[in-house]
């Protein structure tokens, strides 16, 4: 295996990492303080996209874009690196159009969508003139497993009335949000996975209602992860995505490209951590002597590099695998490197932010959002019991490669 990224790749990187420097770690701590006084700074992400779409930084983890589809066609491992690169400031994916919900939903649109649904959401996704937000985790039900779904889509002549509770609707606190991809059940006679179905329902649909914003451990996103109700909405047959009933396959389409994206995120999020805390050892004094000094500290250190470098491979290998074999070839291994990826951002943060002491918690430093992160990442598109049960599944049912019964001792 050739572990050296191409020359393209490389040229990307020095791009990407050149317009970070220029423009989006400058406007950070703007963006930050009027995020956290309650009010998104969509002027600072505007200007920001029109200047990356300008130099061609622009949609690039989408493999399949049509000719006449703006962006920059890359496979998953060549957008792998980038990706890394962009989740070092977490807000920046939307500077380049990369960024959750939207990727997932414009990768289901670009699979499934109509002619009609094309041009009035996918292209304006493509475009970066709106964002959506995606409907499936439910507060009611376990929706770990999602047959427990219990949002209903009732047909009414050439029209659906949806009604139900969704949350962690990400970005539906956007300023830009214009619809949101419902996803419910729209005939319970079924088997299990055929009750549900896609549906695009417009944001100011009557009947479309924030409920309230959800922080994580605390933390309030600038976008939303908001819980939406859905009160008697009525929205076109039309905008149905798919075929009735196949919601489930529609899903995995999105999830799995998805999930992925998050982990190249946080093995960039992993590195600044690392880099936060290498400086802030070599500089800070404890008992006469630097805390890079003290061994502990360098085996945290040590211990970090390992396991990032450990989940960029496994990252790659998994993005390898989607590229020449698909995704639902690859659900093993993308479920491994969901797992892997989270609790290595737990470990990695808790480190850092011990190194800084009870700075470490304020925010002074992205630590502790990193930390609160890397542990939402552990639910976020299916929890890690789901995905441990999809590698041990894999695992039973392989043959062993050697003669067990040959090696093992037993007493007479």
């Amino acid at each position: 295996m050739d572990f050296e990224y191409s020359d393209k790749v490389k040229a990307l990187q020095a791009r990407l990492t050149a317009f970070m420097q220029s423009h989006v770690y400058p406007a950070d701590a703007e963006f930050r303080a009027r995020a956290e006084a309650g009010a998104f700074p969509l002027d600072i992400v505007q200007r920001l996209k029109g200047l990356a779409r300008a130099e061609g930084l622009w949609n690039l983890f989408l493999p399949g874009l049509r000719e006449d589809e703006p962006g920059t066609r890359l496979t998953n491992l060549e957008y792998a690196p980038l990706a890394e690169i962009m989740g070092r400031v977490p807000w920046s994916s939307e500077v380049f159009n990369c960024s959750a919900p939207d990727t997932g939903n414009m990768e289901i649109l670009h699979l499934f969508a109509t002619p009609e649904q094309r041009e009035r959401w996918l292209m304006p996704l493509l475009r970066g003139e709106i964002r959506s937000t995606v409907g499936i985790t439910e507060p009611g039900v376990a929706s770990s497993d999602p047959t427990n779904l219990k949002t209903r889509i009732v047909r009414d002549g050439d029209h659906y009335v949806i009604t139900g509770r969704k949350w962690f609707n990400t970005g539906a606190r956007h300023p830009l949000v214009r619809f949101c991809l419902v996803m419910g059940v729209t005939n319970p006679e079924a088997e299990p996975h055929g009750r549900h179905s896609f549906v695009i329902v417009p944001f100011d649909a009557p009947g479309v209602r924030v409920v309230r914003d959800l922080p994580l451990l605390g933390h309030h996103s600038p976008e939303g992860h908001a819980e939406v109700a859905f009160e008697e909405v009525r929205v076109p047959v039309a905008n149905r995505l798919g075929e009735e009933g196949k919601g489930f396959a529609i899903a995995q389409a999105r999830l799995g490209p998805g999930r992925i994206h998050h982990c190249m995120r946080t093995i960039g999020q992993c590195e600044l951590a690392l880099e936060l805390m290498v400086a802030r050892a070599k500089e800070r004094e404890a008992f006469g002597r630097k805390l890079a000094d003290f061994s502990n500290v360098r085996d945290a250190i040590a211990e970090c590099r390992l396991e990032i470098d450990q989940a960029r491979l496994l990252t790659l290998h998994a993005a390898w695998m989607m590229d020449r074999l698909g995704n639902r070839a690859a659900r093993t291994e993308v479920s491994a490197i969901k797992i892997v990826a989270a609790r290595m951002q737990t470990r990695i943060a808790d480190r850092a932010i011990q190194v800084f002491g009870a700075m470490g918690l304020t925010p002074d430093t992205p630590l502790a959002y990193l930390y609160t992160w890397g542990r939402a990442l552990r639910f976020i598109d299916g929890p890690d019991e789901v995905h441990l049960n999809v590698v041990a599944r894999r695992e039973l049912k392989r043959e062993p490669q050697s003669p067990l019964e040959a090696l093992l001792r037993r007493p007479e």
